[in-house]
């Protein structure tokens, strides 16, 4: 992991600490090319926790959007989700 991104990280748990009461429900963001195995890996990420899931096709079908909807314990949870995310090839976290 790059400096940049590791700062990133360092913000945002700093962020969820002060912002919200743990556990708390978390809105994931993700941006995937429209391949059902993109969309299927980021879908088993978040099996049995209760996730509610909703994908979102572009309007030229190139990318589709993924919105998770989960129950998190903590915000060093919800980075550790984030970094595990970002191995999916082309994946963009919002």
């Amino acid at each position: 992991m790059d400096k940049k991104t590791e700062e990133f990280y360092v913000r945002l748990k700093e962020e969820l600490t002060n912002t919200s009461i743990w556990p708390s429900e978390y809105l994931f963001k993700f941006i995937v090319p429209s391949d059902l195995k993109k969309i299927l890996e980021i879908e088993t990420a978040f099996n049995d926790m209760g996730a509610v899931i909703k994908t979102t096709q572009s309007k030229t079908g190139k990318y589709t959007s993924v919105s998770v909807d989960v129950q998190m314990k903590n915000p060093d949870a919800v980075i550790a989700k984030y970094v595990e995310m970002s191995e999916i090839e082309g994946i963009i976290s919002l």
